[in-house]
């Protein structure tokens, strides 16, 4: 039979009834025939609690300690939605991570994949049993429990879909798949019923929040085709497909908030950057004199922060904290950064830093007009 997985998150299993909601798609979705392998995120907003939790305890608590603490959301929803769906008739296993065979590197809090191993997920497909894991989370080579960075869940998914040869990744969230901007910024954004995977990274590395980079980087990889889908919706109405090739002159406006500037001589450019590197600070749009930090996956910002002024200076470095950055991302945008910048003098707004790309024209610009920025060039190029 083919495989089939699906991923759901945490506001998907938010509750008991929702997670019986849920119970009963992927049933349904058994009986058409499939095997199904369902990769599941922590319930609602538990990963955010447990962080907030290890925060009354330390204002900079270990990356090692946060991971085996927030591993156990996943545990907990794994392990509600095989009862459920053995409450239901079907056999259902939960599998963690390491379980399932996800082996990653030894970073912590922001792991990558480095290979899948799925022996055990394959046996309890050949015996017709439901398989439930532990999205967001895997064991490194050293045998340490780790976690993929915020929205990781869908990393795990489409690297298993990939393992197993999988027909198709389908992704359930609370929105039907992929739009133009942010519904919650944007009021009139337009859905967008295919994406190229190159045009969706490209979303997702600017900080769009509907796809995690590096599920769709494995994808365009390995060639999976991702289903972006609704997870209230029985038959879905709306749905977005996300393949290589797919949508051409498509265009989208992304934000991504809570970002750091780093501004820096040309002439250190080489010692900074390895700075970062060496501190495992994630950085993004690195140029001669500027790099941006997303602190989404820095928990530890505050000691990596005061690591990085030690060794480096506050001559060598300026950190500017408050801002976020806007990027239009799509076909077409060659000759555009002129409509670009004067989308952004429209309303009032002078960016810190410009660059532009084949498939992105992005702008820094302070977090407190990070949504009229947006409007604007949606507008404008949209």
């Amino acid at each position: 039979m083919s495989v089939v997985v699906q991923k759901y998150g945490g506001s998907s299993v938010a509750d008991v009834e929702k997670i019986g909601a849920v119970a009963h798609k992927i049933v349904a979705t058994k009986r058409l025939g499939h095997d199904v392998v369902v990769v599941v995120s922590a319930m609602g907003k538990t990963t955010d609690e447990l962080i907030a939790l290890a925060k009354r305890v330390s204002k900079d608590p270990p990356r090692r300690e946060l991971d085996m603490l927030v591993t156990t959301g996943e545990r907990v929803s794994m392990a509600l939605l095989a009862i459920a769906i053995q409450a239901r008739g079907c056999d259902a296993i939960s599998f963690t991570g390491s379980q399932s065979g996800i082996i990653t590197n030894d970073r912590h809090f922001d792991a990558r994949i480095i290979e899948v191993r799925p022996h055990r997920i394959e046996d309890e497909l050949s015996r017709g049993t439901i398989v439930i894991v532990a999205g967001y989370q895997g064991m490194s080579y050293k045998r340490e429990i780790t976690t993929l960075g915020r929205g990781g869940s869908d990393t795990t998914a489409v690297a298993l879909a990939a393992a197993l040869g999988a027909e198709r990744c389908e992704i359930y969230s609370d929105v039907d798949g992929v739009y133009s901007a942010d519904p919650r910024v944007v009021p009139d954004a337009a859905h967008l019923p295919e994406v190229d995977l190159a045009m969706l990274q490209e979303m997702a590395e600017a900080g769009a929040k509907v796809l995690n980079a590096q599920a769709v980087e494995w994808a365009r990889r390995e060639k999976i085709s991702i289903h972006a889908r609704k997870t209230t919706d029985a038959q879905p109405a709306k749905e977005t497909v996300a393949t290589e090739g797919a949508a051409t002159r498509a265009r989208a406006i992304v934000g991504m908030d809570r970002v750091v500037l780093a501004s820096f001589h040309a002439a250190e450019a080489e010692r900074v950057l390895a700075a970062l590197a060496e501190l495992e600070i994630p950085f993004v749009d690195a140029t001669t004199t500027h790099a941006t930090i997303p602190l989404l996956n820095l928990p530890d910002w505050d000691r990596r922060r005061a690591a990085l002024a030690s060794r480096l200076g506050s001559t060598t470095l300026e950190l500017e904290e408050g801002l976020g950055v806007a990027s239009v991302v799509g076909d077409g945008l060659a000759g555009a950064i002129g409509r670009f910048s004067a989308a952004l003098a429209a309303c009032g707004c002078a960016p810190r830093t410009l660059s532009c790309g084949p498939l992105r024209i992005a702008a820094t610009v302070p977090a407190s007009a990070l949504g009229d920025v947006q409007r604007a060039l949606h507008a404008r190029f949209v």
